[in-house]
Order: C-alpha cells, then sequence, then structure tokens
C-alpha cells in the first residue's frame, strides 16, 4: 500500500474515539465514504503508472464502450456527473490520440457523438482487463457470501437514499 494511504488518518477513523451520541448512519457515511476513497486513490494510482491514463479518461471510454452507437456530450456528462466542459476537454485529447471520433448526430445537426474507434476499444478492453483485476484484488479479502451480501445491503441502502431523496419512507 502506497505510503500516503497508510498514512491518511479518514473522518471514520478520527470519530472511532468520539463521545457517545454520534448517529450510526453518520459512522455508517464515513465508512462507505472512507472505502470508496481508499479504493478510487488506489485505482487512480495504478492508471498512471501502468496506463499512463487518468480515472476520468478511463470513465469516458467505459461510457463509451457501453454506447457502441455512441454517445452525445451531453449523454456523457450526465452519465459521468461532470460539466460538458470537462468531457469536451477529455474529448478532444482522446480524439488527438486516435481513441475516439466525433460526428454530427444523425438526429440534431447541432450535437456530436462521441464514438470509440477500434484503437480505443482495443485499449479501453486492455485497461478495463487490468481495472477488473484490481478491484479483486482490492475485495480478496471478503469471501464471496460475504461480497454478495455486502452487495445486497448497498442495494437496500441505495434504495433507502433514493427514498429520502423523494420524500418517502425508506
Amino acid at each position: 500500500m502506497p505510503d500516503d494511504l497508510t498514512r491518511h488518518v479518514d473522518a471514520e477513523t478520527a470519530l472511532a474515539g468520539a463521545p457517545p451520541g454520534h448517529k450510526d448512519e453518520l459512522r455508517l457515511w464515513l465508512r462507505l465514504l472512507t472505502c470508496t476513497t481508499l479504493v478510487e486513490a488506489e485505482i487512480r494510482r495504478r492508471l498512471r503508472r501502468e496506463f499512463d491514463t487518468t480515472l476520468p479518461r478511463f470513465d469516458l471510454l467505459a461510457q463509451l464502450e457501453r454506447a457502441p452507437a455512441g454517445l452525445t456530450l451531453g449523454e456523457v456528462s450526465r452519465r459521468m456527473m461532470v460539466s460538458n466542459g470537462n468531457v469536451t476537454g477529455l474529448a478532444a485529447r482522446l480524439e488527438e490520440e486516435g481513441l475516439i471520433e466525433r460526428r454530427v448526430s444523425p438526429t440534431d445537426r447541432r450535437a456530436q457523438t462521441l464514438r470509440l474507434t477500434a484503437r480505443g476499444r482495443r485499449e479501453f478492453a486492455r485497461q478495463s482487463r487490468a481495472h477488473e483485476g484490481w478491484i479483486a484484488e482490492l475485495m480478496a479479502g471478503l469471501a464471496p457470501a460475504e461480497r454478495a451480501a455486502l452487495h445486497a445491503l448497498l442495494g437496500r441502502a441505495k434504495a433507502s437514499v433514493r427514498a429520502g431523496l423523494e420524500g418517502g419512507e425508506a
């Protein structure tokens, strides 16, 4: 594990010695956030080291891989939850490298559709194989039944959050 992660004191750890009265929900949120932060930092580090790329670039390629007919800039930005400006800059660099192509949208001549090139598909396949292995490695400390139980519980947590956002009961 990299030194910066081993020295990292997260909010969950800082809260561990907190006096009684802290809500279970807050501790759960902090644990989820800590897990996400640790995994994301390691994936970013490995993408840089192994492929000289970034997580946003990988994510954009992943979105396009899932949509063989292509996506507009707006669709990509909604899926990635980033601004159109961020997508435009990423797309320009990936296009320069020959990994994606832009085409005028067949349904709206004002919009551009982004698609993976053959080279982009090959490169994303290479990166995604490594990514899948890294995630498996990071989750290897959990038994298959534990992963299944955690997945199910997180599904319920997701439904609870959605219900809370809609103002309904969980």
